[in-house]
C-alpha cells in the first residue's frame, strides 16, 4: 500500500474490544464507547456485537452517519445550543433512541422549546465538570440546575455524565486508579443528592480510556464511555493504559530523504499526524509526535505539512525508501485526517474501510 496510511491489526483490535467489554461486564456496568476515535460504523458494530449497549458521539452529524448504518442507540455527549443542531437531533430522535446533553439552563430551555414544538420528549443528561475545566456545569451548581431542568416540558432528565480523563485533585496524573475511583465517587454522590430531591437519575455515566476500568468498580456507576482503547496510542501507553503491543493502529510512512547521519525525512507531516498532544509536556513528557516502532533512538521531532523530520541519535539503519511504522501520540485526531484505514488479519488479508464520519464537525 502507498504511504502515508493507517494500518490496523485486526487481532489487536478485537482483543482491545474484548478487553473493555470484559471490564464492563465484570463490573455490571454498561459500555457506551465513544466513536470519536475511529468514526467507522463497521468498528462501532463490532463494539456493539461484543456487548456495548450503544455508542457515544460528539456531533449530531456523527450520530446521523452512525444511524444511517443501523446503529439505533446513540448519546450525543456535547451541549446542543443552536436551533439547527437541536432540530436535526429531534428529527434523528424520531428514528432511534437518542440521548442529548446540556450543561446550562439556556441550552435546556432551547431543547425544551423545540421538543415541545415537535411534540416529542427528549431524553437528556446533564454534564458536570468534575475537574477538567471544559464543558459541564460546576459540580456545586449541578443540583440546582437539575431541579430546574426536571420541570421543563418535553424533557426527561435521566442521567448525569462527566468527562474528566486522568485528573486528580485538579491536575493531570498518572495515578489512574485513584483518579478513576474519585471520578466515580463524586458522580455517584451527586446522583444520590439529586435522587434525594426527587430527581430520578437513572444513569451515572463516567470514564475515559485511562480511568474506565477503575471508575467502573465504584458502586452506583452505571455506564462507562471510553474511546481511545479501541486502538490505543503513544499517549495511552505512557499513561500506563496499555502496552506497546496492544496499540492496534500504526501510521506507515516512507523515508523520502536522508540528508545527514542524524536526520531522515518521512512523507507524513502535520496532515498525517495529529499535533494536538505536544511533546515534552508533563506529566507524560512524550518524546516527539509519535513512537517509531523498533527504533528507540529515533524521534519524530518536527513536522511541517507534508514532511516529518526524524532525529536520529547514534546509528540507525534507515535508508531512503524504507517504510516505518509510527504509533501516533493521539490516534483519535490522527484518524480524522485520513479518508480510510486498512485492517489486516493474521494471514495478511486486507480490508479497507472509509472513515465515514471524518470531518463531521457540526
Amino acid at each position: 500500500m502507498d504511504t502515508p496510511t493507517i494500518i490496523i491489526d485486526r487481532s489487536k483490535l478485537m482483543n482491545n474490544i474484548k478487553k473493555m467489554a470484559d471490564v464492563s461486564s465484570s463490573n455490571k456496568v454498561s459500555l457506551r464507547p465513544h466513536i470519536k476515535t475511529h468514526k467507522i460504523p463497521y468498528i462501532a458494530k463490532e463494539q456493539l456485537n461484543a456487548g456495548a449497549v450503544g455508542i457515544t458521539v460528539a456531533k449530531v452529524s456523527e450520530a446521523e452517519v452512525m444511524a444511517d448504518y443501523g446503529i439505533n442507540d446513540i448519546f450525543i455527549a456535547y451541549p446542543l445550543v443552536t436551533e439547527k443542531k437541536i432540530k436535526k437531533a429531534i428529527e434523528l430522535s424520531k428514528r432511534i433512541r437518542l440521548i442529548v446533553a446540556t450543561d446550562c439552563l439556556q441550552g435546556a430551555n432551547l431543547l425544551s422549546k423545540f421538543a415541545s414544538q415537535s411534540k416529542i420528549k427528549l431524553e437528556v443528561r446533564l454534564e458536570v465538570d468534575t475537574g477538567l475545566r471544559r464543558t459541564g456545569v460546576l459540580y456545586n451548581e449541578a443540583l440546582e440546575l437539575a431541579k430546574k431542568i426536571k420541570v421543563l416540558p418535553n424533557l426527561h432528565l435521566t442521567g448525569i455524565y462527566t468527562f474528566r480523563g486522568p485528573v486528580l485533585n485538579g491536575k493531570t496524573t498518572l495515578r489512574l486508579k485513584e483518579a478513576g475511583i474519585e471520578e466515580g465517587k463524586v458522580m455517584v454522590n451527586l446522583a444520590k443528592q439529586m435522587r434525594h430531591e426527587g430527581i430520578d437519575i437513572r444513569d451515572v455515566s463516567v470514564g475515559s480510556t485511562p480511568t474506565s476500568e477503575f471508575a467502573a468498580e465504584v458502586a452506583g456507576v452505571t455506564e462507562i464511555r471510553p474511546g481511545t482503547y479501541i486502538f490505543y496510542d503513544a499517549m495511552q501507553e505512557k499513561y500506563g493504559s496499555c502496552a506497546e503491543e496492544e496499540c492496534a493502529a500504526t501510521v506507515h510512512v516512507t523515508v523520502v530523504s536522508r540528508p545527514s547521519h542524524d536526520l531522515a525525512i518521512i512523507d507524513g507531516g502535520s496532515k498525517t499526524f495529529a499535533t494536538d498532544v505536544q511533546p515534552n509536556q508533563p506529566p507524560l513528557l512524550l518524546k516527539g509526535f509519535g513512537k517509531i516502532v523498533g527504533y528507540p533512538n529515533v524521534t519524530l521531532e518536527r513536522v511541517t505539512e507534508e514532511h516529518g523530520m526524524l532525529h536520529i541519535e547514534g546509528d540507525a539503519n534507515i535508508r531512503v525508501g524504507d517504510v516505518l511504522q509510527i504509533i501516533p501520540n493521539h490516534i483519535c485526531s490522527t484518524v480524522n485526517l485520513h479518508n480510510e484505514v486498512s485492517i489486516i488479519d493474521q494471514y495478511g488479508d486486507c480490508e479497507r474501510y472509509a472513515v465515514l464520519a471524518r470531518g463531521k464537525l457540526q
